[in-house]
């Protein structure tokens, strides 16, 4: 049943990203250029998954365990410290470069966006040597 519901939690996701436009890096990067062509409108989308995701976790909390699971998976700490803010920078700039984000790039994956098969391998390369460097504790907080 968990499968089955990933995969329809999946297909929403990826359905609502190319609805609004967020697979298409030509929209993202017009978003990103405020002083040129600017396009507003992924702010809406961003509003928007914030009110749902607010209205959400407000209407899961009141359960006692997840419907499927058996403990919710909460972060451990809430700290603004150097590892967050030196991945939260290196997340905008790939995505100001590329005008994608994970979500969006498997998505456009399958649309054959322009630029995807760059974007992508360069993504998961990132990734790989972001998890290096983690576990040899240069990025780390306090050794976490």
């Amino acid at each position: 049943m968990r499968p089955l519901l990933g995969f329809i939690a999946g297909l929403t996701f990826g359905i609502g990203l190319i609805i609004s436009g967020m697979a298409d890096p030509a929209k993202v990067l017009n978003f990103l250029d405020i002083f040129g062509v600017w396009d507003p409108s992924l702010a809406f989308v961003m509003g928007g998954a914030s009110v749902t995701a607010f209205v959400g976790y407000r209407l899961v909390w009141r359960q006692n365990a997840p419907t499927i699971g058996h403990a919710f998976d909460l972060p451990e700490s809430n700290a603004i410290d150097a590892p967050l803010l030196t991945g939260a920078a290196i997340f905008g700039i790939g995505w100001g470069l590329g005008g994608f984000c994970p979500g969006p790039a498997w998505t456009a994956l399958a649309l054959g966006s322009a630029g995807i098969f760059l974007f992508l391998p360069a993504m998961l390369i990132g990734i790989v040597l972001g998890g290096a460097a983690k576990s040899l504790s240069i990025f780390t907080a306090k050794g976490t």
